[in-house]
């Protein structure tokens, strides 16, 4: 796509502004007194040179939106004071396009309202003191056709800015999307694989012994079970240490269970490992029959929640029904 250089608009823009300039020195002896057309000159010059002035804003301040309307309905008050409509006045008609050039700036700088306010201004002006043949004979209707071929080209551009920044945002998040594909796929493969090394040798021996088991071997097989479970289901709360503890847990006798519902994937390296150190010594450290450590949801100011539970005195339900079960351990560890 070829693309202008700014500034080579603005030069451009400064001097078709000037040939308006040097028009009216030029014919400055057409009307009756020189004075009101040097004014307007000067208005018309300041004007467009702070409406042409480089600015990182592309969109025109309040106040020289003000000016410049202003200066487009003053300008032609003085000039047409000293001038006789029924006679051809020539280049003294040079603030016609001289207003019509300041408002298609306005319009380049999204003043539309401005820029439609300022050629209507000059139509009726115009109207009033030459008649309505005058708006072709001066070029008022050039300069009204030259503000809507503005107005097309901004609000084109500016639909085309709108549908690149989409765009532009529909690809970072289908990047964002790429890359948590990615890691999930490569976290499935490495999780697979650490599977397939925990669990690989007790399928060969069970495979060797036709499936007959004794009691230690079937225990064994329990703890392996658990273990696969842990890496599916525990996903983000595993570390070495967290598992080492949960593996002499189990061995004690007690029930854990991991649960990573997805509240610590926004945590920094540093901050999960500070909650998965707690993790761990939180269960090095209890003594209840069933362990259960999940992840709170995200936006809590909790990162974990571990429960400790022991079977009550009186129950002979079993750790199977957690209504005859006590709390021997609650513990909210915080994400902070």
């Amino acid at each position: 796509m070829i693309t202008i250089p700014r500034w080579l608009l603005l030069v451009l823009g400064a001097l078709f502004s000037a040939y308006h300039v040097v028009l009216g020195i030029y014919s400055i002896g057409i009307p009756a007194s020189p004075w009101p057309a040097a004014a307007a000159l000067l208005l018309y010059a300041a004007a467009t040179v702070m409406s042409l002035w480089p600015s990182r804003r592309i969109r025109m301040p309040d106040w020289l939106a003000a000016f410049d309307l202003a200066v487009s309905l003053v300008v032609p008050v003085l000039v047409t004071g000293q001038l006789d409509p029924a006679v051809d006045n020539g280049y003294a008609t040079w603030y016609v396009a001289a207003v019509g050039t300041l408002m298609t700036i306005a319009a380049a700088r999204r003043r539309l309202v401005t820029a439609w306010l300022g050629v209507i201004a000059l139509a009726v002006q115009t109207v009033i003191w030459a008649g309505p043949l005058a708006l072709g004979s001066l070029g008022v209707i050039g300069s009204i056709v030259w503000v809507a071929i503005a107005h097309m080209l901004t609000s084109a551009l500016a639909s085309a800015g709108r549908e690149t920044r989409r765009y532009a945002q529909a690809e970072r998040e289908a990047a964002a999307w790429q890359a948590a594909q990615d890691a999930h796929l490569f976290e499935g493969r490495m999780r697979l694989a650490h599977t397939n090394r925990v669990a690989a040798p007790m399928l060969r021996r069970i495979a060797d012994l036709d499936g007959r088991l004794n009691d230690a071997q079937r225990a064994e097989c329990r703890l392996l079970e658990a273990t696969v479970r842990d890496e599916i289901r525990g996903r983000m709360l595993l570390t070495d240490a967290v598992r080492a503890e949960v593996q002499r847990a189990r061995q004690r006798g007690i029930d854990v269970t991991l649960l990573d519902e997805g509240g610590i994937d926004d945590l920094d390296e540093a901050a999960r490992d500070r909650v998965l150190s707690q993790l761990a010594e939180a269960i090095a450290g209890s003594t209840a029959d069933r362990i259960i450590a999940r992840t709170a949801a995200e936006g809590s100011p909790t990162a974990v929640t571990v429960v400790g539970l022991v079977e009550g005195g009186d129950s002979e339900a079993g750790l199977g029904d957690t209504d005859d079960l006590d709390v021997e351990l609650w513990l909210e560890i915080p994400r902070a």
